[in-house]
């Protein structure tokens, strides 16, 4: 680490270069006019692709019309305004991110040369480092102080106290290095390397290469983890679903049982050996000639399994939907007319009927369609014989319920209704004693005069419809 620190920092102390004299003589006014034009052109070709981007890119939907990532209404002090896609932009951020990105790569490499054995004192110092945080976890809290003491600070003060070249004095009289005195050589800085150069195309390399290490590590992981948790395969989806849910049980109850140290510290010391060259081929033979019958005979099992005991329901789920058939009586009392199917009752103490608003529907039987996300499972609606069960789960009063016949549901005759003009406020009379009535009646004779609306529930089974597939 303090030879890979010190790497960096004496890499960019050399990309520091001479500071060049400032020359002040300013160019003729034709090429300063040349050079404006170009700039001008330049700046309209910009703009013109950018309108061309914002026809073609669509807009995300959680950016607002001020330029706000989020809802229209978060005032949340976390929110900062974030331009969006801009061709110049985003050449500019690419230059500056590949300039300053090559620290990454050289931690990238120095953690494979680490892990791969390539200098086997460093990697079983790592093993040690490794063995005494897991049979103390408490020393978690030291690593970080350690590493920027080791890792920054000490580098640091080696670059600004140089130990004496070799071939001098104190090398040939083997003094040893000596930190005291002023600092010798100026302060190491990390800076972005210079563009076109051979350290920036570098950059470029590495990060052509880790895009793709990206993009072939995602897709494994969709080929290996998707098809197990989306469902594609209900029966294979459900049987992992039960063993993670009776794993995640399990563990509850037992997990304070196990040592978790030792099995930190084997699991840490398996991975770590395992990219051993001489044990990664040791490994990989003994798949090959042990494993991978074993493999396939756990496969087998395992879809066995699945096909035989987990039992997946077939038939879809399935729900009732009503509509309500309102029909209205003539002007002159003689007929009910057709008048609406709508989907609530229309009773007297509803809010519609209270507020004066019309009925909403539609005026035919094939017109009422089924609800969103769902389809008919049957070909034909079905009258509710039941008039008095619906009436009083609804807790409709005023109302008078035929329970034999059509099944309509007819409004009580009210006085009021014929009542135009003025009318006088009654006297006052003595209170009398409540009297109870029942919230609605069995119509049995024809000949009592009703409401105005009359109303019978007609119903039908609907069932899930199958929707399009979706990505995640």
């Amino acid at each position: 680490m303090d030879d890979f620190t010190a790497e960096i920092l004496a890499s960019g102390q050399d990309n520091t270069a001479p500071a060049q004299p400032q020359v002040n003589d300013e160019p003729p006014a034709p090429r300063r006019s040349l050079r404006s034009g170009f700039a001008a052109r330049a700046s309209i070709q910009d703009r013109l692709v950018e309108k061309l981007l914002q026809q073609v890119v669509p807009v995300d939907d959680d950016v607002g019309p001020d330029g706000l990532v989020g809802s229209e209404d978060q005032t949340s002090s976390a929110f900062v305004e974030r331009p969006n896609f801009n061709l110049t932009t985003m050449s500019n951020n690419f230059r500056r991110f590949n300039a300053r990105i090559g620290v990454v790569f050289k931690f990238q490499a120095e953690v494979i040369r680490l892990l791969s054995w390539h200098r086997p004192s460093q990697t079983m110092s790592l093993l040690a480092v490794y063995t005494f945080v897991c049979l103390d976890p408490y020393l978690l809290s030291v690593l970080p102080m350690v590493a920027l003491v080791l890792g920054a600070l000490v580098p640091g003060f080696l670059a600004r106290h140089p130990a004496p070249p070799k071939g001098t004095l104190s090398s040939e009289q083997g003094l040893g290095y000596s930190a005291g005195g002023p600092p010798l050589a100026p302060a190491a800085t990390v800076r972005p390397v210079k563009e076109l150069s051979k350290d920036f195309f570098r950059n470029m390399r590495d990060l052509q290469n880790v895009m793709e290490d990206f993009s072939v590590g995602h897709d494994q992981v969709v080929s290996l983890l998707v098809p197990l948790t989306n469902f594609s395969d209900e029966a294979l989806s459900s049987a992992v679903f039960l063993v993670l849910v009776v794993g995640g049980v399990f563990m509850t109850i037992t997990a304070h049982l196990l040592p978790w140290r030792f099995i930190a510290l084997a699991l840490g010391w398996a991975a770590i050996c395992s990219g051993h060259p001489g044990v990664s081929r040791l490994l990989a033979a003994t798949h090959r000639d042990h494993l991978r019958s074993r493999e396939e005979e756990a496969r087998s099992f395992w879809d066995a399994w699945v096909a035989g005991d987990v039992i997946l329901d077939s038939a879809p789920e399935t729900r009732e939907v009503e509509v309500f058939e309102l029909q209205r009586v003539s002007d002159d009392g003689s007929e009910w007319e057709p008048w609406l199917f709508t989907p609530s009752p229309y009773d007297p103490l509803s809010q519609p009927r209270i507020s004066g608003d019309r009925p909403r529907g539609t005026r035919f039987f094939d017109d009422v369609l089924a609800p969103e996300g769902w389809q008919w499972s049957e070909k034909k609606w079905a009258l509710d014989l039941w008039s008095r069960e619906w009436v009083e789960e609804r807790i409709i009063t005023g109302v008078e319920v035929e329970t034999e016949g059509e099944r309509w549901v007819y409004d009580m005759y009210d006085d009021r209704d014929d009542q135009t003009g003025v009318v006088e406020a009654p006297e006052a009379a003595k209170p009398r004693p409540p009297i109870l009535h029942p919230s609605w009646e069995e119509g049995e004779d024809s000949s009592v005069r009703r409401g105005r609306w009359r109303r019978r529930r007609w119903v039908r089974l609907v069932k899930r419809k199958a929707t399009s597939a979706t990505t995640l």
